[in-house]
């Protein structure tokens, strides 16, 4: 009985010692990761960046080079669109079945899954000039509308548009960001609605997202737009 108590101690102390070598393990995997996933985002600073490893033990994981389910979190992504640069204000992902490649230099998942914010501010810096997007109230966000103003220049003259244009925002092709106005209110510049149309109805392609996501689904909020973000052969790191 002493010897059989004895080696359930001795059980009881190693798997005490597993668990915290792997603890500690996962928590510098975690480390190394975010950083870079830092530098090949092009991040700055040390909270942009956060990789939670997922399942136990991480030290059998580790040694298969496959991880059973990942989460990332970055913000202050720069995004191009077009010609302009934007920021996109918080990605966060939740990656699955990722395999590490070479010497542990770089993981890809097989699937993702997750969302992105941008703010009014950088949807604002993507429209033509003079056209202004902000929040539209909760009954037109639940459309997935925002509110559009207007002063644009139409038929050789300065036309203030009389109330808020309502413009969905939605995803069309791969990445491609467009706001389509519901209607265009009467201007009292006969003729100018057409032209009208063709300023406050605009769009992007969106660049510059962790290779293999993909923009899906729109939710406008009062801060801006969220997305869905779906996506498959992700690069988290290389």
């Amino acid at each position: 009985m002493r010897a059989l108590r004895i080696s359930l101690i001795i059980f009881v102390v190693l798997a005490v010692l597993f668990i915290a070598a792997d603890r500690i393990a996962v928590n510098m995997a975690e480390s190394e990761a975010a950083e870079k996933v830092r530098t090949t985002q092009g991040l700055d600073g040390a909270e942009s960046a956060s990789v939670s490893i997922n399942g136990f033990p991480f030290l059998t994981q580790v040694m298969g080079k496959e991880l059973g389910d990942v989460d990332v979190e970055m913000t202050g992504l720069t995004a191009s669109a077009g010609n302009r640069r934007i920021s996109v204000t918080r990605v966060e992902a939740h990656l699955t079945d990722v395999k590490l490649e070479g010497n542990f230099d770089s993981a890809v998942a097989k699937e993702a899954s997750g969302s992105a914010d941008i703010s009014y501010k950088d949807l604002n810096a993507l429209a033509p000039d003079g056209v202004r997007v902000a929040y539209a109230g909760k009954e037109r966000a639940d459309k997935n509308q925002v509110k559009i103003t207007a002063s644009v220049q139409v038929l050789g003259q300065q036309v203030e548009i009389p109330s808020p244009i309502y413009s969905t925002v939605k995803i069309t092709g791969k990445n491609e960001l467009e706001l389509h106005a519901e209607s265009i209110p009467a201007s009292g510049v006969p003729g100018a609605e057409g032209e009208i149309r063709e300023r406050v109805d605009f769009g992007s392609p969106i660049a510059g997202l962790p290779d293999g996501l993909e923009l899906k689904e729109t939710d406008a909020t009062e801060e801006g737009v969220t997305f869905a973000l779906e996506g498959t052969d992700v690069e988290l790191a290389g």
